[in-house]
């Protein structure tokens, strides 16, 4: 990726390394943009973006550390990109809370980040929608999670992340398979395969992966579960060390 211009550009590419697994490379912009004189709203989503990559390998605990940063930060911005830090910051939270296992405080702080929606740009309303959708899956939920990840997909179609929409239409397979309804969950889940693999998600492929090892037939669960273990390791390499979220 070509060399940032400003800042908010170098957040920008280590948001999309982040995207592709490249963890060492996203880290080590971050910390420039750490010792970087900066606006609060860019810190704070700095600090967003540090506990999201931590929070994409199962560290949720360590990563409510720096969203919790990023909050602060955020209460102490000022100007339009005030709603956006503090959405990032909250929906960072409550994700921390549903890795470890804290559904009510996920809820609340979801809750937190709603009246935020209609002053933050659009990606925003799409994370939301993630962690609802994951919240109610984490509580048996699957009807209301299907909601949310098809009103993900509904927005996110307007997006310019490729990312953002392939997200959306991998929670629509996970929530198609809490339903119950195996077969379409693993033919949704082949599409976001398609489309990781398109588009270089190495850290979504290996979350689909996971999905089909999950839902597909024994001989597909197979090769799929294999696949997520070779995903996993190519993630190790780039500098990505998965955990098991705190209890």
């Amino acid at each position: 990726m070509p060399e940032p211009a400003d800042p908010t550009q170098r957040w920008y590419r280590a948001v999309a390394l982040g995207g592709q697994g490249r963890y060492a490379a996203a880290r080590a912009d971050l910390r420039v943009l750490a010792g970087t004189r900066i606006d609060p709203a860019l810190r704070s989503r700095v600090e967003s973006t540090r506990g999201s990559l931590l929070r994409q390998l199962g560290g949720h605990a360590a990563a409510a550390a720096f969203d919790g940063r990023a909050v602060t930060l955020a209460l102490g911005a000022t100007g339009p990109d005030r709603a956006e830090a503090l959405s990032d910051a909250f929906t960072g939270l409550a994700a921390d809370a549903l890795g470890t296992g804290r559904l009510a405080l996920a809820r609340r702080l979801l809750g937190r980040v709603e009246p935020l929606l209609a002053a933050a740009p659009a990606r925003c309303a799409v994370r939301w929608h993630w962690v609802r959708a994951e919240t109610a899956l984490a509580g048996g939920e699957a009807a209301p999670a299907l909601r949310d990840a098809e009103i993900a997909v509904e927005l996110a179609a307007a997006l310019p992340s490729v990312r953002h929409r392939v997200k959306s239409a991998l929670l629509v397979a996970a929530a198609t398979a809490a339903g119950g309804d195996a077969n379409r969950a693993a033919e949704l889940a082949r599409a976001v395969d398609a489309e990781c693999r398109e588009h270089a998600l190495l850290p979504l492929r290996w979350a689909t992966a996971m999905l089909r090892a999950g839902v597909c037939e024994q001989a597909e669960a197979r090769v799929a579960a294999d696949e997520a273990a070779g995903h996993a390791a190519r993630i190790h390499g780039w500098g990505g060390d998965f955990t098991l979220p705190s209890s």
